[in-house]
């Protein structure tokens, strides 16, 4: 199986339990009141993709709720490093930015359903020894009154060749 294939196995998988998960018993309700809902939030994550790659804190933040959680790709937990509320959020994203000076999330592709959204990527960056990363990742996020209230990140862990 190629990259790609496995790229797209895995995008349909992720798709697939998105949507799974967000249907509700009342389908003719949620389908007038999801279709305003995921314009709103896919221009939403639009907004988001932008932001990070402006390294724009203050707008990424205005993006997320009073409340918000981020669960970064890496971490001493099962979920990574959890951040929970906009002061430690706020700091874990300017700690990405402070990390990778250049970081770019380029190709982002997002898709929404109901309350839940899924972004893929391809990060690259360079660390202040010079090291280059450039990894393939994801985002799902929950929406909360049309702001983003968890932002769950996941990344591929390249190795040296």
């Amino acid at each position: 199986m190629t990259t790609v294939s496995v790229h797209r196995f895995i995008l349909g998988l992720a798709l697939s339990t998105l949507l799974a998960n967000s249907w509700s018993a009342s389908a003719e309700a949620t389908t007038e009141r999801t279709a305003a809902t995921s314009t709103e939030m896919l221009a939403l994550l639009d907004e988001f993709a932008q932001a990070w790659n402006r390294h724009d804190v203050d707008a990424l933040m205005s993006m997320m709720t009073d409340d918000c959680i981020f669960d970064a790709s890496s971490g001493s937990t099962v979920e990574g490093a959890r951040y929970e509320g906009r002061a430690a959020v706020r700091a874990a994203f300017a700690a990405v930015f402070e990390r990778f000076s250049d970081a770019h999330w380029g190709g982002a592709r997002h898709v929404v359903s109901g309350e839940r959204g899924f972004s893929e990527w391809t990060f690259t960056g360079t660390l202040d020894d010079g090291t280059r990363v450039e990894v393939n990742g994801c985002d799902l996020f929950t929406f909360q009154d049309g702001k983003i209230a968890v932002k769950n990140s996941f990344r591929k862990n390249r190795t040296s060749p």
